[in-house]
């Protein structure tokens, strides 16, 4: 399949809704190629884990319901898949690394336990296999001392071991693709560093493809082969690392990078972006932005701008593509 298509996961036109009435993605499109690891940007409240849940079957509908929309993975659609049929898939093909690994494991069941459970029930191995293959990959995500981590509990690992753990048990079964949902956020600054690396490295020895999700451009900049800046539910602007940090056209993408902080810049005040995130209850007609863009138009109160190649494999949703005002 690798060799007919471009793309490990293609996301068309989604659009998720929460009861009553919150339209928390309006017509998503995300493209993530073999093998690279592609980072998905926005504040909080835009749409990221929504998206990401939905790929992985893990919505509980109701509330949320998918009105529309495809999401392909490997050439198949997985919203077409039985529960039981998804079950299978993640872990297996498809597997997610979260954001607080103390939320999903097991309090109660020793780390060793807990990977070798997701070997027995995706690869059918038997306990004494799964077991040596657990030390393999816990030796394999760089968590020292091996066989005392396999008879501990999560409680008595740290923070960074935890999710080492975490991406262990994701990564047990060899999957094609590997969501990291803000793997790093309730982590030091070395820590940080030690994650990104390792998710890193594994992409590339296990040959596996990464949607890096995060609201952090910088840890972006670092990861990233291809950004995605999501805001409001929709993609606004795509592209590859070079082009979205070096050439940005959306000015919400702009803004974005204005915040962050340049140790060249010491001393000065950081650029915010004024206003937040509209309510997804809430989202004002036009360009959901053009509520907190310094360049809006009369267009942008009224017409929502498409999603449209401007530049080779870049891609974004405004009126004004590039437009520079003072500051911005």
């Amino acid at each position: 399949m690798k060799g007919r298509n471009n793309f490990i996961l293609k996301v068309k036109n989604l659009e998720v809704t929460f009861e009553p009435n919150l339209r928390a993605l309006r017509g998503i499109n995300l493209n993530v190629r073999w093998g690279e690891i592609h980072g998905l940007v926005g504040e909080s409240g835009s749409g990221k884990s929504v998206t990401s849940m939905t790929i992985m079957g893990l919505l509980q509908t109701p509330p949320a319901h998918i009105n529309s929309g495809e999401i392909i993975f490997n050439g198949s659609s997985l919203l077409s898949l039985t529960p039981e049929e998804m079950r299978l898939k993640r872990g297996k093909e498809l597997a997610i690394v979260f954001q607080e690994p103390s939320k999903y494991l097991n309090p109660s069941l020793k780390i060793g336990e807990q990977i070798g459970e997701t070997l027995r029930l995706h690869l059918n191995m038997r306990r004494e296999e799964s077991q040596k293959q657990t030390l393999k990959l816990l030796k394999l995500v760089g968590l020292p001392g091996e066989e005392r981590i396999l008879s501990s509990y999560p409680h008595e690992l740290s923070g960074g071991m935890k999710q080492r753990a975490l991406i262990a048990m994701a990564i047990s079964c060899n999957p094609l693709f590997l969501i990291a949902d803000e793997p790093t956020t309730a982590l030091d600054v070395t820590l940080q560093l030690q994650i990104l690396k390792l998710i890193g490295e594994l992409k590339n020895s296990l040959n596996m493809s990464v949607l890096f999700i995060s609201h952090d451009l910088a840890v972006i900049r670092e990861i990233a082969d291809t950004v995605s800046i999501i805001y409001a539910g929709k993609i606004v602007e795509c592209g590859n690392v070079e082009a979205i940090f070096n050439n940005p056209l959306h000015p919400y993408t702009r803004l974005l990078l204005l915040s962050i902080p340049d140790p060249s810049k010491r001393g000065k005040r950081l650029k915010s972006i004024p206003g937040k995130v509209p309510s997804a209850d809430s989202i004002p007609p036009g360009c959901a932005f053009h509520t907190r863009c310094p360049i809006a138009k009369g267009i942008c109160r009224e017409v929502e701008p498409r999603l449209k190649e401007v530049k080779q494999n870049h891609t974004v949703a405004c009126h004004f593509p590039g437009k520079i005002v003072e500051g911005v």
